[in-house]
């Protein structure tokens, strides 16, 4: 027992050099996301970094509406909060820069010991100008609205004006060099760029610029990258050439902003996207065409080159939808991220299937006390259990975060939420499988029936060999070879525990009833540490 122990211990002790403060008192080096192999992690204080975030209201990032907010973050023991910054809030004139806002969601944030994620919320917060100030949004001629194919002016800034582009440039640029100044310790770990780009009700702009722009030549690195012949945008892409038109110019204008923000201060920036349909064509007139939605994350990717990641907002409750844009959105190229999700007690299973799949991390939206409901994208009311159910998800990863970034970065994690149109999953692993069962009792073997409402998950990582860390809810796990050639498996320890100061504790053996029908996790927040053996 004591070489298992002494195994043990020394397959995780780099990983348990990850735990400690929050923040440091001197600076710290810059966020960043890296990559190797097609994976990815987001780098904090120089090591990999697990965001279980939430993000506020739209209008609760004022200094005054604060104290509503953090005792929800409070409660959810999330690491980070995502606070919109309006331009009408730091540029109420033009030229003149008010910072007080961030000055004090800075000195706050370090007091809960929470880190940042901004969201400029510039020319577009979700299609519309709402967020510029009135001296943007109450000058069309200067800054001109899109128009449509029958010439009706939508309330969407166009992004094919320099003056546009260059005074929201300007601004975010005034940000990101006050943050610098301000920020040394970096509570700040990533910015989103703008909100839910792209433009309702038109396919794109029809406006005099945008109609010489698109009866130019296409790009000839975009024209090469997808295939196509040269040409006139209409030459090249032929029906789609609309929507990839307003894509590229829509991407071009966010990647201008990047490029000048990272300029002034390298932290990472991503864009979240307003989806489409995940299952196939939808008219172009029903979502927010122009943005980041899945068939255009190729020219994105190509026209945004200073953006790291392109990030899903994922508001419905469908389980194989979301799990469908998951895989949209995870690619070689591009991080897995879930900066929004809607924050009804159906979504809070997802963080298993999110984390599980590898991502960065994972917020649900609209979480403090202002009292404001976005149902039915979200909770008709956010109490006290809805708080709870993600709450209590945070509370079991939390300790051990840390750990699971590093191992999720090594391509050694996995996990699932439960779905509901089937109550068991099987996970390879590589030379062992996982298989989740919903809707068992802890003793005997019926078949499995789910839980009602659907509200399982479970994560798995790998320690080292046969070695794994478990963690769930309402969910039964069984291991098996995946290649048994004879062999049957047994549990050669099962331990229950806790990290504590990224150190693992052990708290007792898991044996007898407690093993014999396999690794029951019911309500309570359990983490174990399995080795697993055959005979």
């Amino acid at each position: 027992m004591g070489a298992v122990r002494t195994a043990w211990a020394a397959g995780v002790a780099a990983l348990a050099l990850l735990g400690g403060p929050a923040f440091a008192r001197e600076p710290t080096p810059v966020p960043q996301i890296v990559s190797q192999n097609g994976r990815f992690a987001l780098m904090v204080d120089g090591a990999p970094y697990l965001m279980l975030g939430a993000q506020m209201n739209n209008s609760s990032a004022w200094p005054a509406v604060l104290p509503k907010v953090w005792p929800t973050i409070d409660k959810l023991h999330a690491n980070t909060l995502e606070a919109p910054i309006a331009w009408e809030q730091v540029e109420p004139r033009e030229g003149q820069f008010d910072f007080s806002f961030l000055d004090t969601l800075l000195a706050q944030a370090r007091q809960h010991r929470v880190r940042l994620v901004l969201l400029w919320f510039g020319a577009w917060k979700n299609n519309s100008p709402s967020y510029a100030p009135e001296w943007v949004k109450l000058d069309n001629a200067r800054f001109p609205r899109v128009i449509t194919a029958r010439g009706e002016t939508r309330n969407s800034l166009s992004p094919l004006y320099t003056a546009t582009m260059e005074a929201d440039k300007k601004a975010f640029v005034a940000l990101m060099s006050h943050l610098k100044a301000a920020d040394p310790q970096h509570a700040v770990i990533m910015v989103q760029v703008e909100n839910e780009t792209g433009v309702y009700g038109s396919v794109r702009d029809f406006s005099p610029a945008a109609q010489a722009a698109f009866k130019g030549q296409a790009p000839d690195a975009l024209v090469k990258a997808l295939g196509k012949p040269p040409g006139t945008w209409a030459d090249a892409f032929g029906p789609d050439a609309d929507e990839f038109f307003y894509a590229w110019s829509m991407a071009r204008y966010v990647d201008a902003l990047a490029e000048a923000g990272k300029a002034a201060n390298p932290l990472p920036m991503y864009v979240n996207a307003a989806l489409r349909d995940p299952a196939g064509y939808q008219d172009p007139m029903s979502f927010s065409s122009g943005g980041p939605t899945w068939d255009v994350l190729d020219i994105w990717k190509l026209a945004a080159p200073h953006i790291d990641v392109v990030a899903p907002d994922i508001y419905m409750r469908d389980y194989a939808s979301y799990v469908r844009t998951l895989e949209q959105y995870s690619r070689p190229d591009n991080a897995l991220m879930v900066p929004e999700t809607g924050n009804g007690e159906a979504n809070a299973r997802m963080v298993f299937e999110v984390l599980g799949r590898r991502a960065l991390g994972f917020a649900p939206f609209g979480m403090d006390e202002t009292g404001y409901s976005n149902f039915p994208l979200g909770a008709p009311k956010l109490d006290e259990a809805t708080v709870e159910a993600f709450a209590q998800n945070y509370r079991l990863i939390e300790p051990f975060a840390r750990q699971l970034a590093a191992l999720s970065y090594q391509g050694k994690v996995w996990g699932a939420a439960e779905p509901t149109d089937t109550h068991v999953q099987r996970v390879s692993l590589g030379d062992w499988q996982v298989t989740a069962s919903y809707g068992m009792p802890q003793f005997a073997f019926p078949a499995p029936t789910g839980n009602s409402p659907p509200s399982g998950g479970f994560l798995v990582a790998e320690l080292g060999p046969n070695e794994y860390l478990l963690a769930g809810y309402h969910v039964r796990l069984n291991f098996d070879l995946t290649s048994p050639a004879g062999r049957k498996v047994q549990f050669a320890r099962v331990e229950e525990g806790h990290y504590a100061d990224g150190q693992w504790v052990f708290d007792r053996i898991w044996n007898g009833d407690q093993t014999d029908y396999g690794l029951n996790f019911t309500s309570a927040p359990q983490l174990l540490r399995v080795r697993l053996a055959t005979y």
